[in-house]
């Protein structure tokens, strides 16, 4: 287990603030956030290459904070790969096995096994560049594996390789992380992170912002950041009041709209989520059991994988989306008014804690 403790870290104008998780054994955990979040700093502290201003970090009970890299007995690999361009595959997975001082014997036997578990027997001759992005990285993780780490540190392992390899890559990554190996994947890459991790910590500039498993973080977000990597759109801050006893309360946007819900929140500051597939557009006002309509003017029309995500402004910016079909047929372009709708049960308010 992994325990890392209030970490904080200043380099320039940038600062880790106090960051605290744990990384059970055997867990794939994904360090999640923007490019520049701090999310490679904190994986070479783990490591060691760098040295926290305060905090402790505790691998198995045991505080790392004197021990070297090489004292604490973990991997690490980075989306450049850092493999030595003069030496064959076979040269670089024996380059820390020799150090470690292994019988010539034991370094082929080890070889020959993992690269077979890691499919580059056919690679052992070759030099790195003559290999591609994908076969690189398997040499990459099999040079690190095959000192046994107690713990593997992926720095942005899938960012250089190419998208048609990332499955087979991401099939790979799994497959250790089966054999017992606890893995710390940092990543800006959403989709990446749902297919390969256990659990998630979200880092936003220097700061902690959410940590769970993958399903507990992005079905129920708590923080605009957070919504913004679930793909949520419509988040805003807000407040509700209830006028009555009953459980459909008002929603107070900033913009001065009021929105009606069904909830079982409590009253009080925080924000409102509204999934944008759950808006309906039509051209005349709705004459339906929607509890929330407004009318609004067509912003921008964006196509996604789904279909479009229209943009209609209304005091606050919706994000709505619809099928190219209905697109067409509602005849919809940038400047047109139209109207929105949705029912008092969709969305949801988080409190502020």
């Amino acid at each position: 287990m992994l325990e890392l403790t209030d970490i904080s870290k200043k380099l320039g104008n940038f600062q880790i603030n106090n960051i605290s998780f744990t990384v059970e054994k055997g867990e794939y955990f994904v360090l999640l956030g923007e490019s520049g979040a701090g999310k490679s700093v904190l994986l070479e502290i783990i490591a060691g290459l760098e040295k926290a201003d305060h905090g402790t970090i505790c691998l198995h009970g045991e505080n790392l904070k004197n021990k070297t890299i090489n004292e604490r007995n973990i991997g690490i690999v980075y989306q450049d790969f850092a493999l030595f361009p003069h030496l064959s595959v076979y040269q670089n997975i024996a380059y820390p096995l020799k150090n470690r001082k292994f019988s010539k014997d034991k370094i082929r036997n080890k070889i020959e096994e993992i690269a077979r578990e890691f499919e580059i027997t056919d690679l052992l001759n070759r030099k790195p560049d003559t290999l591609s992005g994908g076969e690189k990285q398997r040499v990459a993780l099999a040079r690190c594996l095959a000192m046994q780490p107690q713990l593997l540190l992926l720095d942005e392992p899938l960012a250089s390789v190419d998208v048609r390899l990332k499955d087979s890559l991401n099939a790979l990554l799994r497959r250790i992380n089966r054999k017992g190996f606890t893995i710390i994947h940092v990543t800006h890459d959403f989709d990446e992170a749902l297919s390969l991790a256990t659990h998630i910590a979200i880092i936003d500039k220097g700061n902690l912002i959410s940590t769970g498993k993958p399903d507990e973080i992005f079905n129920n977000p708590t923080h605009p950041f957070v919504a913004r990597f679930a793909g949520i759109r419509n988040f805003f801050n807000a407040s509700l009041v209830f006028e009555n006893d009953s459980n459909i309360g008002i929603i107070n946007l900033i913009s001065g709209s009021k929105i009606r819900l069904a909830t079982d929140a409590t009253s009080g500051n925080g924000y409102y989520i509204l999934p944008s597939e759950e808006i309906i557009i039509t051209l005349e006002k709705p004459v339906s059991s929607a509890s929330n309509i407004m009318q609004g003017r067509i912003k921008d029309i964006i196509p996604t994988f789904k279909g479009m995500d229209v943009i209609v402004e209304c005091g606050e910016i919706f994000h709505v989306s619809i099928t190219k079909t209905s697109k067409e047929k509602l005849r919809l372009e940038l400047g047109k008014n139209i109207w929105i709708s949705w029912k008092a049960m969709n969305g949801k308010f988080v409190n502020n804690e």
